[in-house]
């Protein structure tokens, strides 16, 4: 299960660290690519701070764990992605696209949280 776990993480933390850079250094890039159906209604300053939370929480997954400081941020960080994605995952339906991404992302951040928090439990 560990390694199940460790490579959920990892692939979080590289999926994350995409979709968060992308918002924050290609912001024009992502608002052509999100605004095909439409305005999208995201200001830049929301879209950054959006893509600033998921950088960190990419770095928070994986880090303290890795280097065994403060290990308990890893599940708490994968339980805020999870917030983020589920919240993406309500966005999405609202402008009639499909969720599937965000969901995916959502299963997987939710499988951490819960797979690491039973370590301590």
């Amino acid at each position: 299960m560990n390694i199940a776990l460790w490579s959920v993480q990892v692939l979080l933390g590289v999926a994350f660290i995409a979709a968060g850079g992308m918002k924050v250094f290609a912001y024009e890039k992502y608002k052509a690519m999100s605004e095909k159906n439409g305005p999208s209604g995201l200001n830049h300053g929301l879209v950054t701070f959006i893509g600033l939370s998921e950088i960190a929480g990419a770095v928070g997954i994986v880090l303290p764990m890795a280097v065994n400081v403060a290990p308990w941020l890893s599940p708490v960080a994968a339980a805020g992605l999870a917030t983020v994605m589920l919240l993406a995952v309500f966005y999405h339906i609202r402008r009639r696209e499909p969720p599937t991404a965000p969901g995916m992302l959502f299963l997987l951040a939710l499988f951490v949280a819960v797979g690491r928090f039973a370590h301590w439990a």
